[in-house]
C-alpha cells in the first residue's frame, strides 16, 4: 500500500529529526502564550501592561525578521536554528528562575517577549530555507499541509489547554518552567540534524546559477573577501525582493490586506480575549485555554482538509474569501456571553484563516521564481507582522477609553471589506485564470543528500 500523501516527508530522517523538534518548540510556544498573560496579571498586571508585554515580543520579530531571512540565505541553517533554540532556552530558563524565587519583574517578562520574537525572526526563515535542501519537491506541499496542521494543534490547541491546567492547579510560574523544559528538549533533538544540512545555500540571484558567491567557501563562510562581498549585497538582495514585490499586484495587495488584518485582529484576539473570558464568561485560565485550543483545532482541520484537495482553480478567490468571510464572527465576540458561541467563532476563524494560509504558502513557491523565494518571504513574513506590535500596543489603551465589544466589532467588520478592495484593486479574479495552478507542477528539486 502506497504512503499516504501527507506522510511521505517522514521517511527522510533529516525532517523527522526537525519536524520533531519544532513539534515540541511550537509546543513551548503555545504554553508560553497562556503562561505569559497569567504570570504579568498575577504580577499585578492589567490589560496596559499586557498590551506592552506582548508587543515587546512582536517587536523582536519584527525588527529583526528581514535579518533574520538574509542571514538564513547567508549562515548555515542548522547552526542559526540550533542557536536560536539554545537562546529560547536560556531566556525561558531566567524568567522561570526569577518566577520561582519569587523576584520576577514586569521588566523580566517584557525582556524575555523580546527576546523570544527575535528567535522567532531567525528560526523561521532557516526553516524554511532549510526544508528544500532535505526533502525533494514532491514532498514539500505535504510538509507544508504537517505544519499548518501541526502549529494550530500544538501552538493553540494543546500548548494553551495545558497551560491553562498548570496555571490553575499549581501557578504561572510552573507554567514557565514547563516551557522551559520543551526548549531544552528541542535543543537537544535539533542537535541531532545531520551534518550534510550544515552549509547555507549560495544566493544565486547575482550571478542566476546558484553557485557560491566570489569570496564565499562552498559551505557558505566567508573567504578572504567574503564579509565585503555580503556587505555590498545585503542591500542590493533586499532591494530585488522589495522591487518584485512591488511590480506584482497579487502579491503587493495580499500583504496590504495581511498588515491590516493584523493591526485589527492580533490585538484583541491576544490581549483582549482574556478579559473578555473573565468578565462576559466569569471563565478563568482554563477557560481562556480551551478557547484558544478550539480556534487551533479549527486551524489544525482546515489545513488538512485544504492539503488533502488540488489548488482550487480559483485560488486567490478562495484564499481571499477565506480570510475575509472567516473574519466577520469576531465582529459578535464582544458582546457574547456564550462559551459555545465565542467558541464557535473562533473555530470559524482558525478554519478560514488556515485555509488562505495553506494556499498561500503554496502559491508562493509556485508564482515567486525560486532565486527570489527566500527573500520575498522574508518580505511577507515582516509585511504581514509589521503592524503587530501596534496592534498589541494599541489593544489596552484602546480597551481603557472604548467598550470591548466596540473594538471587537471594528475588527470583524474591517477585515472582509479590505478583503474584496484588495481583490478587485488587483484583479485577483483574471490574475488567477491567466495563470493557472490546478496542476501538480512537472518540475522537481534535487533530492536532498543524505536520503
Amino acid at each position: 500500500m502506497p504512503t499516504p500523501k501527507a506522510l511521505r516527508p517522514f521517511a527522510h530522517r533529516e525532517y523527522r529529526v526537525l519536524i520533531a523538534a519544532l513539534a515540541i518548540s511550537i509546543f513551548g510556544s503555545g504554553m508560553w502564550a497562556v503562561a505569559m498573560v497569567y504570570q504579568v496579571i498575577h504580577l499585578g498586571g492589567g490589560p496596559l501592561e499586557l498590551s506592552l508585554v506582548a508587543a515587546a515580543g512582536s517587536v523582536g520579530l519584527v525588527a529583526f525578521v528581514l535579518a533574520g531571512g538574509i542571514a538564513a540565505d547567508r549562515i548555515p541553517q542548522r547552526r542559526l536554528i540550533i542557536a536560536v533554540e539554545g537562546a529560547n532556552l536560556a531566556v525561558i530558563a531566567a524568567v522561570s528562575g526569577l518566577a520561582m524565587t519569587g523576584l520576577l519583574q514586569l521588566w523580566h517578562v517584557a525582556a524575555g517577549s523580546f527576546v523570544l520574537g527575535v528567535g522567532a525572526a531567525f528560526f523561521f526563515p532557516a526553516y524554511s530555507a532549510i526544508l528544500p535542501r532535505i526533502l525533494p519537491a514532491q514532498d514539500l506541499l505535504a510538509a507544508n499541509g504537517m505544519e499548518g496542521s501541526m502549529r494550530p494543534v500544538l501552538q493553540q490547541a494543546a500548548g494553551p489547554a495545558v497551560a491553562g491546567i498548570v496555571v490553575a492547579a499549581l501557578s504561572p510560574s510552573h507554567a514557565v518552567t514547563a516551557v522551559a523544559v520543551c526548549h531544552l528538549l528541542a535543543f537537544i533533538v535539533l542537535n541531532f540534524l545531520g551534518q550534510h544540512a550544515l552549509a547555507a545555500p549560495a544566493n544565486g540571484a547575482a550571478d542566476g546559477a546558484g553557485g557560491p558567491s566570489e569570496g564565499a567557501a562552498a559551505d557558505g563562510t566567508p573567504g578572504a573577501e567574503g564579509g565585503e562581498v555580503r556587505r555590498r549585497s545585503f542591500f542590493h538582495d533586499l532591494r530585488e525582493g522589495v522591487i518584485y514585490t512591488l511590480g506584482t499586484p497579487w502579491l503587493l495587495w495580499t500583504l496590504v490586506w495581511a498588515c491590516i488584518s493584523v493591526l485589527f485582529l492580533i490585538g484583541p484576539i491576544e490581549v483582549l480575549l482574556p478579559f473578555v473570558v473573565r468578565d462576559q464568561l466569569a471563565g478563568d485560565s482554563r477557560m481562556f485555554g480551551f478557547l484558544l485550543a478550539v480556534m487551533g483545532v479549527g486551524a489544525a482541520l482546515g489545513s488538512l482538509l485544504t492539503a488533502s484537495f488540488r489548488l482550487p482553480r480559483r485560488y486567490l478567490t478562495v484564499m481571499m474569501v477565506s480570510w475575509g468571510a472567516g473574519s466577520l464572527p469576531l465582529a459578535a465576540v464582544g458582546v457574547m456571553d456564550s462559551f459555545w458561541a465565542i467558541a464557535a467563532a473562533l473555530f470559524i476563524f482558525g478554519a478560514t484563516g488556515s485555509v488562505g494560509m495553506v494556499i498561500w504558502g503554496t502559491l508562493l513557491q509556485r508564482r515567486v521564481p525560486p532565486h527570489l523565494l527566500g527573500r520575498v518571504s522574508s518580505l511577507d513574513f515582516f509585511v504581514s507582522l509589521a503592524l503587530m506590535p501596534v496592534s498589541m500596543a494599541l489593544a489596552g489603551p484602546a480597551a481603557e477609553v472604548l467598550p470591548i465589544w466596540v473594538i471587537f466589532l471594528v475588527a470583524g467588520g474591517v477585515c472582509p471589506v479590505m478583503a474584496v478592495i484588495a481583490m478587485a484593486v488587483a484583479r485577483m479574479p483574471a490574475d488567477e485564470l491567466a495563470h493557472p495552478l490546478d496542476q501538480e507542477p512537472a518540475l522537481e528539486r534535487t533530492t536532498a543528500a543524505g536520503d
